[in-house]
């Protein structure tokens, strides 16, 4: 039995009925490491005395890759939050395709992506990555299925794989969230080979549901092995809610992502 991934979850999903310096706090004696979203929501100085690892933050306040009133938007909320990541020790901030409202709605939808607003996007991740190298930090661009989050601009694992490579740069990599990449496209082991060289962390949820690996259709067993024979080592961060007890849904977590030798 091995455990080569660096395991995490998002820390919002679950005990949501505890404060959150709680919830980061009994992730780290755990053994996981955290994933955060909105950093304005926490007290940082409770955060940082957990000596808790964070794997990834979202990375923005406010943004738009494809237009350059939100591009601005972004790159100063970027910019702010890559700073806070640095006092936490964030390894990743995660990026959308355009800044996402009450219940992941995108603020402002997008039906067709035009060839100008691909441009515009990759113009404005390549911005991003100047900001990041000068900063010493790295950022990620997650998927997105349009079934939760209709309208998003760049959320299918396709244009983000097209994004990401496309600029090539170290200082931008892949948040593939696989629970969107089963909504959206299926096929998920292609799609962890495609998106493979690009990969800055892996989270999963089963479908339906978007809880823990078990409670759903896909086959966590199989998709973790696959990656470990793929020669995936990053992180990989449970993104959903707990069925029932947060401690069993992890432990469920632990179990479907340790490898068994052959």
């Amino acid at each position: 039995m091995s455990r080569p991934f660096q395991l995490a979850a998002c820390a919002e999903m679950l005990w949501r009925d505890r404060p959150m310096a709680w919830r980061v706090a009994r992730l780290h004696e755990m053994g996981f490491g955290v994933g955060l979203w909105n950093w304005p929501d926490h007290d940082l100085a409770a955060l940082e005395k957990t000596g808790a690892t964070f794997t990834i933050m979202n990375g923005y306040l406010e943004e738009r890759l494809a237009d350059e009133e939100g591009a601005d938007m972004l790159l100063r909320s970027a910019l702010e939050t890559a700073r806070v990541g640095k006092r936490l020790g964030v390894a990743r901030l995660n990026l959308h395709g355009t800044g996402l409202g009450e219940g992941g709605i995108p603020i402002v939808k997008a039906e067709v992506e035009t060839g100008p607003m691909w441009l515009k996007a990759r113009d404005t991740l390549n911005r991003i990555c100047d900001m990041a190298e000068a900063e010493g930090v790295v950022f990620t661009l997650e998927n997105l299925n349009l079934l939760d989050h209709p309208g998003c601009p760049f959320g299918s694992t396709a244009a983000v794989l097209a994004l990401v490579s496309s600029i090539d740069r170290a200082q931008l990599r892949i948040n593939l969230d696989l629970y969107h990449t089963q909504i959206g496209e299926g096929d998920i082991v292609r799609w962890c080979q495609k998106c493979l060289p690009f990969i800055g962390e892996v989270q999963v949820a089963d479908n339906p549901g978007r809880c823990e690996p078990g409670t759903g259709e896909m086959n966590w067993p199989y998709i973790a092995r696959a990656l470990f024979d793929m020669g995936y080592r990053g992180p990989v961060g449970l993104e959903a809610f707990a069925q029932n007890d947060p401690e069993t849904a992890l432990n469920a977590f632990r179990r479907a992502f340790t490898i068994c030798e052959k």
